[in-house]
């Protein structure tokens, strides 16, 4: 479980880069945010 919840975080600090440098869109973001949340079965975001 732990293990999970560093891969994800990883995934997302790395989609929120993508996000910042522009090379995907807010709706891109959120679509891929919501898929990794339902692949690492995360079912809270605290960070917003």
């Amino acid at each position: 479980m732990k293990k999970n919840l560093i891969k994800y975080s990883m995934q997302i600090s790395m989609l929120k880069q993508l996000l910042t440098y522009k090379l995907i869109s807010e709706e891109e973001y959120k679509m891929a945010k919501s898929k990794l949340m339902k692949d690492y079965h995360i079912i809270s975001d605290i960070t917003g």
